[in-house]
């Protein structure tokens, strides 16, 4: 990974990096939880401590939250926590039969009988699932007009969202500063200046085949996008780019496996869902281990040069933290399988989802569409628990003082007892999909 350099800050410039994963970012929240109190207990107050800002599918979600509310650190991440503790599928895709009958029926249909119905235009759905609801979620919860006071005051220095063209091929990060940063060419990779919105973010959470894709402008014309996972080879470098000195990155999937072979004996042909799951996880989990890896191998070798050598070449050292699940998602999903809408799951086992628990198949896709509480409340747990677990990494990597008393993450339960005033005007009943 390479960036111009930049001059040396009296205090390191902090970037944040949210990895896409669907239901999976709720686990993003627990962990943000975990830190904002390890922050109140070291006594840190005042400046956001994330300036720069990057985030890909459903994290450009949790990214744009914080970002917009930058001046606010702890009420940002309070209102996320009460957001993601109580959504529902609704919020974020039809899930009723209607709905249901409407893309993913449809969809089904044309996928066996398209050579028949191929005339007739009307029949041919954009997608699996209809996400309408979360384009009127989003803009209930999420004021981007704040975006530019929080650049122009200082409270952030760059936000950044990722799409992927499905016109063009490229993988485009579009970013959002006060001071000038020049936009970076990279093999099948771009980076825009532009005003992010609302759009931005619904083009990078687009899931392949499960949501639509959306246009956005590109160079004066508009282009599809989908998810900004695809083909995002590098997923650490918009915020090294933006000026981040260090990187603390928050994945939606375990990093590593324990040692030896995991298998699950199936009878027969893997299922779609199998099949789709697997495909899910190659897009939004394996580019972030090899990216760190790479950051890892650079700061290594950059180790091992002179001063002289050093200054010589356009790499610099950057330290990365990075926290993960420390069990497998889809384990977890298979657990809440059952709290899925009925239409929802009719519609999933007709590709291989089913049943609930330790027998369930299918769990690896459907942790990426469990927008319930039940889940979601786990994987937020699950975030502040890993996060306490690395307490020590934490406090070094941002300098905090260490403290004595024990944190467990009962206390780190502000945002459901005590939600920012923002997230107290998104009422947790679905809206009404369109």
């Amino acid at each position: 990974m390479s960036a111009t350099a930049h001059s040396p800050h009296a205090v390191p410039r902090t970037g944040l990096i949210l990895t896409g994963g669907g239901a999976r970012a709720a686990y993003q929240v627990g962990v943000l939880a975990a830190i904002a109190q390890l922050r109140r207990d070291a006594g840190v107050q005042g400046a956001n401590p994330f300036p720069v800002i990057a985030g890909t599918s459903a994290g450009a979600i949790n990214a744009a939250t914080l970002a917009c509310q930058a001046d606010e650190f702890d009420a940002a991440v309070d209102g996320l926590v009460h957001i993601w503790r109580h959504i529902h599928v609704e919020q974020v895709y039809a899930a009723d039969s209607l709905g249901v009958i409407r893309t993913g029926a449809r969809w089904m249909t044309m996928m066996s009988l398209g050579w028949a119905l191929a005339r007739w235009r009307r029949t041919k759905p954009r997608s699996l699932l209809d996400n309408d609801p979360l384009s009127h979620l989003l803009h209930r919860w999420i004021n981007f007009e704040r975006l530019d006071a929080m650049l122009d005051s200082e409270h952030l220095d760059a936000l950044a969202i990722s799409g992927s063209s499905y016109t063009s091929g490229q993988h485009v990060t579009f970013y959002q500063t006060h001071r000038p940063y020049e936009p970076w060419l990279r093999s099948q990779r771009i980076a825009v200046r532009a005003k992010l919105g609302i759009e931005h973010l619904l083009a990078s959470s687009a899931i392949p085949f499960i949501f639509p894709a959306q246009q956005l402008e590109l160079d004066g014309q508009l282009e599809w996008f989908g998810d900004g996972s695809m083909r995002q080879s590098a997923p650490i470098s918009p915020a090294v780019h933006l000026g981040a000195d260090r990187v603390l990155v928050i994945g939606a999937g375990r990093m590593h496996e324990p040692p030896g072979r995991r298998v699950t004996l199936v009878e027969g042909h893997p299922s779609m869902a199998q099949i789709a799951g697997h495909a899910l996880s190659n897009i939004f989990l394996d580019a972030l281990a090899v990216d760190v890896e790479r950051l890892q191998r650079i700061n290594k070798t950059l180790a091992l040069l002179p001063p002289a050598a050093r200054e010589g070449t356009p790499l610099r050292p950057i330290d990365v933290l990075v926290i993960a699940p420390s069990r497998r998602l889809d384990d977890l999903a298979a657990e809440h399988q059952g709290s899925l809408p009925a239409p929802i799951r009719a519609m999933l086992r007709s590709v291989g989802v089913a049943g609930e628990g330790k027998g369930a198949t299918g769990s690896a896709l459907t942790s990426y569409l469990l927008f319930e509480p039940s889940f979601t409340m786990d994987l937020v747990n699950l975030g502040m628990a890993d996060t306490l677990a690395r307490r020590g990494d934490v406090l070094r990597f941002f300098g905090w003082p260490a403290q004595a008393q024990r944190n467990d993450p009962a206390r780190l339960r502000r945002g459901g007892d005590r939600p920012a005033e923002a997230a107290r005007e998104v009422r947790t009943e679905a809206p009404t999909p369109v």
